[in-house]
């Protein structure tokens, strides 16, 4: 599979608009923002319904317990702002407030990993997706392009309970075109192969894609999985891809010690342990062109490609 033709979009770009669609469909949506509505695209639903937007400007904790009594009322409640922000600044009230009630609250976070770039260190959100998975009752999905943005936030709109959806600043490629449909803790198939399996999330399917094209080329065939839910965790395509390609690569815009490879790795551990390898972060960046970033941190197609060759010497 190859990306589409559709022009490179952010997945932030999905939140405003699919919002408005579910609101004229009859959902009962209201929006709480952090000040960062023209970023997270929410502020679009704010000008469309103004009565159920709220911006409380930079209060991040005041905005998830508000987002957490419009749910508690019956409302669809979703609070936007960045990762760095949320879950960041206001882990104790999306712990105590959504998470533990159990409340219909609905967190889309922007800027996620360090693709947020020029904007530096402290605005990269690099521990976020292991802080909201160590919540049992939420969902955390990070899609990998806007199409699958724009149906996961569907689904969670649709589907009670707390979700956590986490999105990227820059224009990535296309993946899917209209025909795709995301399945909540499903991983989605996107390149069969019998060697090894890489497991990518986010803005690193297009470079697993990449990479399984270059290993064809070196006649190895490479299974290629978009794990875009990280909770629930797609046991069966885990266990599949351990029994039948022998070798996993995880790859994930986030620290691989408390990430998805983490817990992948847990999984396999426990169920039956292939040789894996790690595509990830390992520490704190820092400013620069989104780019450049992933290049420097070995988050880029050939990083992949030489993991998988890593783990190819260890299979047996």
């Amino acid at each position: 599979m190859t990306t589409t033709q559709q022009a490179p979009a952010a997945t932030r770009e999905a939140l405003g608009p699919t919002l408005i669609k579910l609101r004229e469909e009859g959902l009962d949506i209201v929006v709480v923002d952090g000040d960062l509505g023209i970023s997270t695209t929410a502020k679009q639903f704010g000008a469309r319904f103004p009565e159920r937007f709220f911006t409380l400007g930079p209060a991040e904790q005041n905005m998830i317990g508000i987002a957490a009594g419009l749910a508690a009322t019956g409302k669809i409640a979703w609070a936007s702002t960045f990762a760095v922000f949320m879950p960041g600044r206001c882990f104790d009230q999306i712990r105590v407030s959504v998470s533990q009630p159990q409340l219909n609250v609905k967190l889309f976070a922007s800027h996620g990993g360090i693709t947020s770039g020029e904007d530096g260190i402290s605005a990269q959100a690099i521990e976020d997706l292991a802080l909201m998975c160590s919540l049992p009752s939420f969902r955390v999905i990070v899609p990998a392009d806007v199409v699958e943005a724009a149906q996961a936030i569907e689904v969670a709109a649709r589907t009670p309970g707390p979700f956590y959806i986490r999105a990227c600043r820059p224009k990535i490629p296309v993946i899917y075109d209209a025909s795709h449909r995301f399945e909540l803790g499903k991983a989605d198939l996107l390149s069969q192969g019998h060697d090894l399996t890489i497991i990518a999330s986010g803005v690193l399917v297009s470079a697993a894609l990449d990479a399984a094209e270059e290993l064809e080329a070196r006649d190895i065939h490479a299974r290629v999985l978009n794990l875009s839910t990280w909770r629930p965790l797609d046991a069966e395509a885990i266990e599949a891809a351990a029994r039948e390609t022998g070798a996993i690569v995880t790859a994930e815009e986030h620290l691989v010690q408390t990430g998805l490879g983490a817990m992948v790795a847990q999984h396999v551990a426990a169920t039956g342990p292939v040789p894996m390898g790690f595509v990830g972060l390992h520490g704190y960046a820092e400013s620069g062109g989104w780019q450049e970033l992933l290049a420097k941190y070995g988050l880029t197609s050939k990083d992949i490609v030489r993991e998988a060759e890593k783990v190819l010497t260890r299979k047996s």
